[in-house]
């Protein structure tokens, strides 16, 4: 099993906004969640209107069963309020198209997030791409460590390092400097 990397490049991540946000709405607001909380997509999925009306997302995580509390920042907030405008409060944010008022399947947002990883010719995209995105720009803007395992609810800081990528970007950094 090959292991998903964050998406590193500023630039990329914008044409992907702007891919998602022209080809679909739901999938634009299912990446912006991922790229600016570092939600888990189980999270994500299980989001309805009403978990986002106010500027915090407040909720009990599936895997840890731990609350987290998450701030939109602006852009999110922003894309969000346009998105639920008219919708009821209990329909699910990333709502399918199959069944009533259901959310799409983990299956379904890989697929969604590997279209995109295809158009762009990326590798190694997942659902977890969008949470380790969220780190690795955390990390490289703030370098606070501490804040960042609280964020992701990581037991410690090393194993938050290896998930955001860090740690292989410095091994191949080094790797690149051996003259041989």
């Amino acid at each position: 099993m090959t292991r998903v990397q964050p998406i590193r490049d500023k630039d990329l991540l914008q044409d992907m906004k702007q891919y998602y946000k022209e080809t679909n709405e739901r999938n634009y607001i299912l990446f912006l969640i991922g790229i600016h909380t570092g939600l888990r997509i189980s999270d994500i999925l299980k989001l309805r209107v009403r978990d986002v009306q106010g500027w915090n997302i407040i909720l009990k995580e599936k895997k840890t069963k731990k609350y987290q509390e998450v701030k939109m920042p602006s852009e999110l907030k922003k894309a969000i309020r346009q998105y639920v405008e008219d919708k009821p409060k209990d329909e699910f944010l990333i709502k399918s198209r199959k069944g009533i008022n259901k959310p799409i399947t983990r299956k379904r947002a890989y697929e969604i997030l590997r279209e995109a990883a295809e158009y762009f010719e990326l590798e190694r995209v997942g659902t977890h791409t969008l949470r380790k995105t969220y780190g690795y720009h955390h990390y490289k803007k703030f370098k606070d460590i501490a804040t960042l395992q609280k964020a992701l609810n990581h037991s410690d800081p090393a194993v938050t390092l290896i998930y955001i990528g860090i740690v292989q970007d410095e091994l191949n950094a080094l790797q690149s400097k051996i003259d041989w």
